[in-house]
């Protein structure tokens, strides 16, 4: 048997234990996780948000780890491989897949399955299906602190830059510096856009913004507009990447952004949000929205490889699997400035 923590009901997780998992599937892999850590997602599934979770599964799905078995029609990774796993399940060969379009994977299992519809990685071994895709191997160069983000809130953060159309001459504003705001900010960098603005209302997080990445211009929500026009060229910002998934971001997100701008919505909200077409009108803005496409992780290893990202600061705190309910209890409640926990194996 071995630890795992699981969604009981709404409201409550709770650490149990659990059979190891088996191969299930040809195409499936077994992976010894050496490091784990918690989602906002994860937070969602407990408060009930997310009604696709299956009560009874482990939770879980930022993990990298070792590669323990593997079905006989896995050709990608071998036992012994350190391995990214990644959050979207996916098949690799329907429509969707074909297309990059991985988060709507026509397998019945496609999409956010781990740690959501089937066991996910707050455990000590974790059973990945379709192993070819959803396992990167991480270069020997690569620490697991350095991986650790690339399956979920990295290749969240990356995706977001490549479908926003970033221009080099552009204003791109980000709302919210919590994990994922971070991650899409190091990766809009990598665009090179003239300038980014971070909006974010905790002053820890404006001072972790200010403090790691000077270059960026920092500002709060209740002068977010006023600080976009002054620093933008043509009434707003061109990309508009709304990451903070409050109960009015969507509103300030597209409201700051200059017509006919991109404005993505990375968010996942608790509520149904308005979208006030009358005072849109005439912006023409264009809508880019959903979970994330997370077929980029090959290349966001590389990327670590070549010191072009690093998300080892969002790393504030770290627990041991056995120790996950204080670690949930800093995490939920953002206290002690924590911004990302790693839940390394029990001790």
């Amino acid at each position: 048997m071995m630890l795992a923590y699981s969604y009981v009901e709404k409201g409550k997780f709770e650490l149990k234990e659990k059979p190891f998992p088996r191969l299930e599937d040809s195409r499936d892999a077994i992976v010894r996780v050496t490091l784990g850590s918690i989602c906002t997602s994860d937070l969602h599934i407990k408060h009930g948000s997310v009604p696709r979770a299956v009560p009874g599964i482990t939770v879980g799905h930022e993990m990298v780890g070792i590669v323990e078995q593997i079905g006989k029609n896995v050709k990608s990774v071998k036992p012994g491989d350190r391995v990214a796993v990644n959050v979207e399940t996916f098949c690799g060969e329907c429509f969707f897949c074909r297309n990059g379009y991985v988060n709507n994977c026509t397998d019945p299992n496609g999409g956010w399955a781990l740690g959501c519809r089937i066991d996910g990685g707050q455990v000590e071994y974790v059973r990945v299906p379709y192993a070819d895709q959803g396992l990167s191997r991480i270069p020997d160069s690569v620490s697991d602190e350095q991986a650790l983000f690339v399956g979920d809130v990295l290749a969240t953060g990356y995706w977001a830059a490549r479908i926003s159309e970033i221009s080099q001459d552009g204003t791109v504003l980000i709302i919210g510096a919590g994990p994922t705001g971070i991650c899409t900010l190091l990766s809009a960098r990598l665009w090179n856009p003239a300038r980014i603005i971070v909006c974010e209302r905790s002053p820890e997080r404006r001072r972790f913004v200010r403090e790691h990445y000077p270059d960026v211009l920092v500002t709060d929500p209740e002068h977010c507009k006023e600080f976009v026009l002054a620093n933008s060229a043509y009434g707003g910002a061109d990309t508009v990447m709304e990451v903070a998934g409050s109960n009015d971001s969507f509103r300030l997100a597209w409201d700051c952004a200059r017509p006919n701008a991109i404005v993505t919505i990375v968010a996942l909200y608790d509520t149904p949000q308005i979208l006030p077409l009358p005072e849109m009108y005439g912006k023409n803005l264009t809508f880019k929205t959903g979970g994330v496409d997370g077929c980029d992780c090959d290349e966001i290893l590389k990327l670590i490889a070549d010191g072009k990202i690093d998300t080892t600061p969002l790393i504030t705190h770290r627990f041991a699997l056995n120790d996950i309910e204080k670690a949930y209890d800093i995490f939920e409640n953002k206290l002690e400035n924590v911004i990302k926990v790693a839940i390394t194996p029990v001790q």
